[in-house]
């Protein structure tokens, strides 16, 4: 798949095929093609052979869009990524600087009381991630700080194009419940809902009389739709939803495929309405064949992981939703840290007036992320790569063993993610770390959807782990590996999921493309912490293209 280079403005459109003249671009022509700047040969010009020299200089030094050509040919064959320019990514920065705290977004006062007291629980001296300024203010409609938001009446698209871990999440949830709730208090039905309701509740009536139950207006017409690609990211972006809402007082929901037909069927249906819905693209476009008023309120709808819901597997049925809730519709929001070319000419061709939010750090990984590799064809492994892992896995408990813990005589647990690139490697995987003493489970499609949420709720949550610290052996020979926790994935985990326990990524298999290199490693230094990822390369692996993305996270560049 190849990423595109121009994710901060739309592609320009070519009138032709080829750039150039062609072969035959010189027939026909009634005068001569003459370059007047180039001095004529002899004492005062250069000569023919320096000419061609210099010629030959400026080609390499440049490619053929005037631009400086990368000198790192592994990555520049695959043509994955490029960077912001940095004429974009300064203007980007000054605009940055113009909000500060969560208190200057013209937010609504219950809002900031739930981000602050809900979301950042406990913390002190929050500020904003660069998307965050950068994309509530302009979902907001708000031009600066001291400046009221001016909501759009027309329908806006809008790309939030930034890297991993940046909070994208809280970036679009903010403006679109705080567009429901001013929605809410202008809704004449609302309204008569709750002067009825409060009627019958100041109304003395006598213990035979059957209480308030009238449907709420909103029952199974809810104004936010939240599309994601897995049930194990709806149940992260509903968690976050959830804990706006007890501060906030809005109705959401979760349609997921681990949950009962009957248990979707009364989230959609309850008589208490519902605001918010957080589903995967097929369960919901399956119930809004069956309800097509189901969408026809929908005034936000936001597509989390845009790369993954319009490529092939999604595509059809993420566009039969926004055709759906397009009548409805104010804002459309895409949100990815990746954004294919062949997204990008989809977005500009289906939303050309869409507007475009991009972070400087756009397709490059955190530099607070350290890479290390590992030669597995060389001596101990020769070839061995289960054997390098273990062995990585076990010099990391090593490491955190000689950590000072804040409690006396516990240890802190070290969680680990190990990504292979095939689904039947992970059970067997699995299975050798634990023969090797190591706490490993495997994590793929294959497992039940509730085990996969069990299992990685001990990796997305950011609780210190601890356990006892263990006595040493008598023989002293054995390795203890009690304190690290391991869970050997595919790419199900590396799309969005919030891992923030885990600072050691091991790439057991070189990723195919830089995406996967990129969603990979970002599951490490979330939320501004520090992280490491190790690389595990054999004799058939892309030694080069290791090289070059260890080289372009040094340089904090772009993986192009």
């Amino acid at each position: 798949m190849v990423l595109s280079d121009e994710v901060h403005r739309s592609p320009s459109p070519r009138d032709s095929r080829r750039s150039g003249a062609g072969p035959f671009g010189g027939m026909n022509r009634k005068v001569a093609y003459i370059d007047r700047g180039r001095a004529p040969g002899g004492e005062g010009g250069p000569s023919r052979g320096e000419a061609r020299t210099a010629e030959r200089g400026r080609r390499s030094r440049r490619d053929d869009g005037g631009r400086s050509r990368d000198s790192r040919k592994a990555l520049n064959m695959q043509r994955a990524l490029a960077s912001v320019p940095y004429s974009k990514r300064n203007a980007i920065k000054e605009e940055m600087l113009q909000f500060e705290n969560f208190d200057q977004f013209d937010l609504l006062p219950t809002l900031k009381t739930a981000v602050r007291e809900e979301i950042f629980k406990g913390m002190v001296d929050v500020q904003p991630t660069p998307v965050q300024r950068l994309a509530i203010p302009a979902l907001l409609g708000q031009p600066s700080p001291h400046k009221a938001k001016q909501p759009s009446e027309k329908m806006q698209s809008f790309l939030l194009a930034a890297e991993t871990g940046s909070g994208k999440t809280l970036a679009y949830l903010l403006p679109a419940i705080d567009a429901l709730k001013a929605a809410e208090a202008e809704d004449p039905d609302i309204q008569a809902y709750k002067e009825r309701q409060a009627a019958v509740a100041n109304t003395k009536v006598s213990a035979k009389a059957k209480p308030f139950d009238e449907p709420h207006p909103t029952m199974a017409r809810p104004r936010v739709v939240v599309l994601v690609p897995s049930a194990e990211l709806a149940s992260q972006v509903m968690r976050v939803s959830k804990s706006l809402s007890h501060v906030v007082k809005f109705k959401t929901e979760m349609l997921s495929s681990e949950l009962k037909p009957q248990l979707i069927q009364r989230n959609i249906y309850g008589h208490k309405g519902l605001d918010v819905i957080v589903s995967t693209p097929h369960l919901l476009a399956s119930i809004s064949d069956s309800d097509p008023y189901l969408l026809a309120r929908v005034s936000h709808l936001i597509v989390d992981e845009a790369d993954s819901l319009f490529d092939r597997g999604f595509a059809p049925v993420t566009e039969t939703i926004i055709q759906r809730a397009t009548p409805s519709l104010k804002q459309l929001v895409c949100c990815s840290a990746t954004i294919p070319v062949r997204l990008n000419n989809h977005l500009s061709a289906t939303f050309p007036n869409m507007h475009r939010i991009t972070t400087p750090n756009l397709h490059a990984i955190p530099r607070r992320v350290q890479l290390g590799v590992v030669d597995v064809a060389k001596d101990p492994y020769r070839g061995n790569k289960d054997l390098a892992c273990a062995d990585a896995i076990y010099t990391i408990a090593k490491e955190a063993s000689l950590t000072t813990s804040p409690v006396k005589d516990e240890l802190e647990v070290r969680r680990l993610l190990v990504f292979v690139n095939e689904r039947s490697k992970t059970e067997e995987l699995a299975e050798y770390l634990r023969s090797k003493g190591i706490d490993a489970q495997a994590l793929h499609r294959d497992a039940m959807e509730k085990r996969r949420g069990e299992i990685l709720a001990v990796f997305t949550s950011s609780e210190p782990l601890r356990i006892q610290a263990p006595s040493v052996p008598a023989g002293g020979r054995k390795r203890s590996m009690e304190n690290v926790k391991v869970l050997v994935v595919t790419d199900l985990a590396s799309r969005g999921i919030d891992t923030l326990a885990v600072r050691h990524v091991i790439l057991y298999d070189v990723p195919h493309t830089t995406i996967d290199f990129i969603h990979r490693l970002g599951r490490a230094g979330r939320m501004g912490r520090r992280g490491r990822g190790i690389v595990l390369v054999g004799n058939d692996d892309r030694r080069d293209v290791v090289s070059e993305v260890k080289s372009s996270m040094f340089m904090g560049q772009a993986l192009i």
